[in-house]
């Protein structure tokens, strides 16, 4: 075998384990790296705790570092094993890594940088390849591409919510400025609208005059039925959608990266690549 061969062999064995779960070794791979993120956000929520943080400085240092030398490790495998870097690098998980890993050396310059590390907690999302639950992996993208498809209609309806707020807002101002309810400007009474509209109900402002109570049952009433507004666009939306579910295979691209392929699949059907060179 040349050295060509062996080098593309070599980077397709770390692909297929870093990439893929379809494998024994892909699998554990995934499994380990998702025990090692769970105890890296641990490490973060007990540093947080001044008892904890205070007594154990030292050891949870040492430990973040183990973590963060081991994810930048993991995240020079990933570059290294795809013949296109830039796919992986500014993918969405491609980011995330990044923003998860740097966090701890930007703590050598920037105080405060350190608790960013939380972010780790977006890396679980790859439990879905491990599990390999068909049924959520389909599901999920399904739901994605059917929220793609209302978001002309969510965004009209927010911009009448938003609208509706604001009109709101005004008129409750004009009813209840003159008491001592709360109602001071505006702003401060588009944002009572807001929080009454939404049934979230803060209690820190609250019309007292007879007109100003009737119009916040009204708009609390109002609220139920707004909620239910962009849950019924993107329902409506799935139910029209006859997609198939994406396979339930891991296969991911040498070349582009592309993963879920079909389970027969030779070629990615993004590039035309062979998706695993002999």
């Amino acid at each position: 075998m040349s050295k060509s061969n062996q080098s593309r062999s070599w980077r397709e064995k770390v692909h297929e384990i870093i990439y893929e779960a379809d494998t024994p070794a892909g699998k554990l791979f995934d499994i380990i790296l998702l025990i090692v993120i769970l105890i890296s956000i641990l490490l973060v929520m007990l540093e947080s705790v001044e008892s904890i943080g205070s007594r154990y400085a030292s050891l949870l240092d040492i430990s973040e570092w183990v973590i963060t030398i081991l994810f930048t490790l993991e995240y020079i495998a990933r570059i290294i094993s795809v013949k296109k870097p830039k796919t992986y690098i500014f993918s969405f998980y491609g980011i995330i890594d990044l923003l998860s890993t740097i966090p701890k050396y930007l703590s050598l310059f920037i105080l405060g940088s350190h608790s960013l590390i939380a972010l780790r907690a977006l890396r679980l999302l790859r439990v879905f390849r491990i599990l390999k639950l068909t049924r959520f992996i389909g599901e999920s993208a399904n739901f994605g591409k059917a929220l793609k498809r209302s978001r002309a209609k969510i965004a009209v309806f927010i911009s009448f919510v938003i609208v509706l707020c604001i009109i709101l807002g005004t008129i409750m101002y004009l009813i209840e400025s003159d008491q001592d309810s709360g109602f001071t400007s505006i702003p401060r009474s588009v944002y009572w609208a807001i929080v009454t509209l939404t049934t979230v109900g803060y209690g820190d402002i609250a019309p007292i005059t007879a007109l100003g109570q009737l119009i916040a049952s009204l708009i609390m009433i109002l609220g139920y039925g707004i909620i239910a507004v962009p849950t019924g666009i993107v329902t409506s939306e799935m139910t029209k959608s006859d997609e198939k579910l994406i396979p339930n295979n891991t296969q991911a691209c040498t070349n582009c990266n592309e993963a879920y392929h079909q389970d027969e699949a030779e070629y990615c059907h993004k590039c035309g690549h062979k998706i695993h060179d002999a």
